[in-house]
């Protein structure tokens, strides 16, 4: 069964950066489909970014096209989600997720459905 853990969030003032890392346990992210969603308070769960599994396609939501990047440190087995310029919407607990067997390329975003397994969340918090 494959877990995955969030890690790296934080509070961050307006315009500043972070990033976040997904790791697994139980199986690997390395050839995996990855993405990363949000959720805000009183919002439903959006996608962010995502990856498919041989990390040649990648995918950005509009609102944080050019801010955030996602990619794969495969001898860590981990993704991450590189955010700059962080604006106060982008407030909300980040969650990664992974897909066994899903396959795709170009700018397809899976939906939330496509992805089997999810992790915790890691709360990120844009204030001054």
């Amino acid at each position: 069964q494959l877990q995955l853990v969030e890690s790296g969030g934080g509070l961050v003032q307006p315009g500043g950066s972070l990033t976040l890392s997904c790791t697994a346990s139980g199986g690997g992210l390395n050839s995996r489909a990855v993405g990363w969603f949000r959720q805000a308070p009183g919002s439903g769960r959006e996608g962010v970014s995502c990856t498919n599994s041989n990390g040649r396609s990648t995918s950005y939501a509009p609102s944080v096209k050019g801010r955030f990047t996602i990619y794969r440190d495969t001898a860590k087995n981990t993704v991450y989600l590189r955010m700059n310029n962080l604006k106060p919407e982008d407030t909300a607990v980040y969650y990664c997720a992974a897909a066994l067997s899903l396959d795709y390329s170009g700018s397809y975003f899976p939906t939330e459905s496509e992805y089997e397994f999810w992790g915790q969340g890691t709360q990120v918090t844009v204030s001054s």
